[in-house]
């Protein structure tokens, strides 16, 4: 039985994600305590126990302390079955929780089993807190396929905050091996697609968002695609995504992997469609100034694969985040593997696979 401090280091959810994949996989038990116990609602919210009791039927296991609010979870993993599965966070509670952070528990499960899967998801696709279905689709996926893991996934309607309601879809390929990456530099010229969305309000404000971010892009000198897009909701949102693409260098392309990264915003109640814009792109700015490979959210997402590939891997990120060092540092907790990083926290830096 491994024991995990879920209070450690970042303290979030991703502690609770991270080591109930890797026990699936691994086939080790494991007990989080302490399960968000420094945040304003600590224990297990609807998402987290929605991606506790997915990854627990995908491998047939045994769980205590499976409840909302919960702050103690023991999961005795068995063997992963691949299969089409369903699951809906509001379920567990009425909630907009992400289906994305349901995903990132059940994927690297799945995608070591021995069969392909089906998996529908439902709840929320553009939710405060965690990726979207755009940065899911246009850099996460795309990233691990570098890697060897080619997913499809899509979204039947998009779910916001506080009315959820969403729903995606991903098909998950049997990974024989994962390849291991080195993303270490940011070449020029990018490529850059900027998108600008609306569910159930005035496209206009959709344009706002639009001419904002398109204005400030042009003042960066860069070049770019945009698109308006209306996503079909049961409730109101709006977000604007801006995701980047690298060129590779020769080195970079022999080695495996492509420097990607986007910035995400979306609207609220008494927030300005301006103000939704220039938030995607100030964070596009100081990314593009740090010269790095990937964004902050990326580097985080990619320690479990790049712990699961055959081979040592490296990248440059544009900030050392606690979420990261907290994400690396449970990884080691089940796998052989050491992590180096080299940069302070907050600051530019780069991300080894020792060994």
């Amino acid at each position: 039985m491994i024991t995990v401090d879920g209070s450690f280091g970042e303290g979030g959810g991703q502690i609770l994600r991270t080591s109930l994949a890797l026990a699936a996989i691994t086939g080790q038990s494991v007990t989080i305590e302490n399960i968000r116990l420094k945040r304003p609602k600590p224990g297990l919210r609807p998402q987290h126990l929605t991606g506790a009791l997915a990854v627990a039927e995908i491998c047939g296991a045994q769980l205590e302390g499976a409840e909302v609010d919960s702050i103690r979870l023991t999961f005795r993993p068995g063997r992963i079955k691949p299969g089409n599965y369903e699951f809906d966070v509001s379920k567990a509670r009425a909630s907009a929780g992400s289906v994305n952070l349901v995903l990132q528990t059940i994927l690297w499960p799945l995608a070591f089993a021995d069969k392909d899967s089906r998996v529908t998801i439902r709840g929320g696709t553009h939710v405060p807190f965690a990726p979207t279905f755009d940065y899911v689709d246009d850099v996460f996926l795309p990233a691990v396929a570098d890697m060897g893991l080619r997913c499809h996934y899509s979204m039947s309607q998009a779910g916001y905050y506080p009315a959820g309601g969403g729903e995606v879809k991903i098909e998950i390929p049997a990974a024989k091996k994962l390849t291991p990456i080195s993303i270490t530099e940011l070449e020029r010229p990018c490529h850059i697609e900027l998108t600008s969305a609306v569910s159930n309000l005035p496209t206009s404000i959709a344009d706002r968002q639009l001419k904002t971010a398109c204005a400030r892009l042009r003042a960066m000198d860069l070049q770019f695609e945009s698109r308006l897009a209306q996503y079909p909701s049961p409730g109101p949102g709006t977000v604007v995504f801006i995701s980047l693409t690298a060129a590779s260098s020769f080195a970079e392309q022999q080695a495996r992997g492509t420097a990607r990264a986007a910035f995400q915003s979306l609207g609220a109640i008494g927030k300005r469609a301006e103000k939704v814009a220039e938030e995607a792109c100030d964070e596009l700015e100081a990314y593009l100034a740090s010269h790095m490979a990937l964004d902050k959210h990326l580097a985080d997402q990619l320690i479990i694969p790049i712990a699961l590939a055959d081979g040592l891997s490296r990248f440059t990120t544009c900030e050392i985040t606690q979420h990261t060092l907290t994400n690396i540092a449970v990884v080691e907790q089940f796998l052989p593997v050491r992590f180096e990083v080299s940069g302070s926290l907050g600051q530019p830096g780069m991300v080894e696979r020792l060994f």
